[in-house]
């Protein structure tokens, strides 16, 4: 099953599964990411016209050998 753009999820991986991101607060570009940045915007940062931020929650929020994990492709949620 995928999982929704934009799906934050506690997952206990050392790395990121395909199609996901650390939410590390990392800086994306519009262009290349044009269905996450219509659903999140500049909430978490970027300046909104070329870039935009993931979600930052550091290692010491999360349960020991977890990370938090953005979906960065999948389905897009409707508002239905």
């Amino acid at each position: 099953m995928d999982p929704l753009l934009g799906d934050i999820e506690l997952l206990p991986y050392g790395y990121a599964p395909s199609y996901w991101m650390v939410c590390n607060g990392a800086t994306l570009s519009i262009s290349g990411n044009q269905a996450l940045f219509s659903l999140i915007g500049t909430t978490f940062g970027g300046n909104g016209t070329t870039t935009f931020q993931l979600p930052n929650i550091p290692e010491d929020k999360c349960p020991a050998g977890m990370r938090y994990y953005i979906a960065v492709q999948g389905i897009y949620p409707s508002r239905n």
